[in-house]
């Protein structure tokens, strides 16, 4: 009796396995709703298992779907090195491109004048650019002097200064022409002549590009001078005051007058005018009737 209790007892539990099993299985469970059928948000906002299509990590190998890169401590240096390398191409190439400013050509200086007659332009009239007030002078000093040639000084000196500055006057030369007192101005010559044995008072020295002295006198020693009654000027012993004052003679040209005459002698005729630098024949013809060779 006891075993068939048992085996009764077996298949009845085998029988309600067996129907709890079938139920489960025609249980039918309920469709989970689709990401695309009922949703809204764009595909990119869905999470990876929900987006269409195949996440791109699916075409990596298995293996290599969850490694990571160390590039180690020689790696890093050479990233390193490589992103210095990069940072000097880049402002070596910025500063290279980088344009130099180039420095302004100097303002060329115009000179303006009246040319003569034959088209020879003055060079009394030529306009030099003014000098600055703290600008120092260069002045020329020539004839008997220790050291001829150009001097500088500084503003407001006089002919002693410019004479003292050129080594000095020699034995010989006529100072008692020249007004030592009188003040230089840039660009001024100083003739330092002889004393002429035969004909005192001497007049061969002379200073260019002065003012007149205090006495309103032209600047000549008393006593001498090259012009006569009649109102012309005598080439061989007109100083260059005198000259000065003549109409298209500047007191360049009078310099230039005085320095030929102290080279070459005295003036033969009045045409030997011609061979004076600064003199042609427009300039001859304007002073021809005003001087004459003494």
């Amino acid at each position: 009796m006891g075993g068939n209790d048992d085996r009764a007892h077996t298949v009845a539990r085998l029988n309600s396995v067996r129907r709890q099993h079938d139920s489960d299985r025609d249980r039918v469970a309920p469709e989970e709703p689709r990401a695309d059928a009922g949703s809204t948000d764009p595909d990119w906002l869905l999470p990876q298992a929900e987006r269409s299509g195949t996440p791109w990590s699916a075409l990596l190998p298995s293996r290599w779907r969850s490694a990571r890169v160390d590039p180690g401590k020689p790696g890093a240096v050479a990233m390193a090195a490589a992103g210095v390398f990069v940072v000097l191409v880049a402002g070596f190439a910025v500063l290279r491109d980088t344009p130099t400013p180039a420095p302004a050509p100097p303002l060329a200086v115009v000179a303006t004048g009246t040319a003569d007659a034959d088209g020879t332009v003055d060079a009394d009239d030529v306009v030099d650019p003014v000098p600055s007030a703290d600008a120092e002078l260069v002045v020329s000093v020539v004839g008997l002097v220790t050291s001829p040639g150009l001097v500088r000084l500084q503003p407001g000196s006089r002919v002693a200064d410019a004479l003292a500055a050129a080594g000095g006057a020699v034995e010989g030369a006529d100072l008692l022409a020249l007004n030592m007192a009188a003040r230089v101005a840039d660009g001024d010559q100083i003739v330092v002549g002889a004393v002429p044995p035969d004909a005192p008072p001497p007049v061969s020295s002379t200073t260019s590009g002065i003012g007149t002295p205090a006495d309103g006198s032209s600047g000549a020693p008393v006593g001498g001078g090259g012009s006569t009654p009649g109102g012309t000027v005598d080439l061989n012993a007109a100083t260059v005051a005198e000259l000065d004052a003549l109409p298209g003679v500047g007191p360049v040209t009078a310099t230039s007058i005085v320095g030929w005459r102290e080279t070459n002698g005295r003036f033969a005729t009045v045409d030997q005018l011609s061979e004076v630098d600064g003199i042609g024949p427009g300039r001859l013809a304007k002073i021809r009737d005003l001087v004459h060779v003494g």
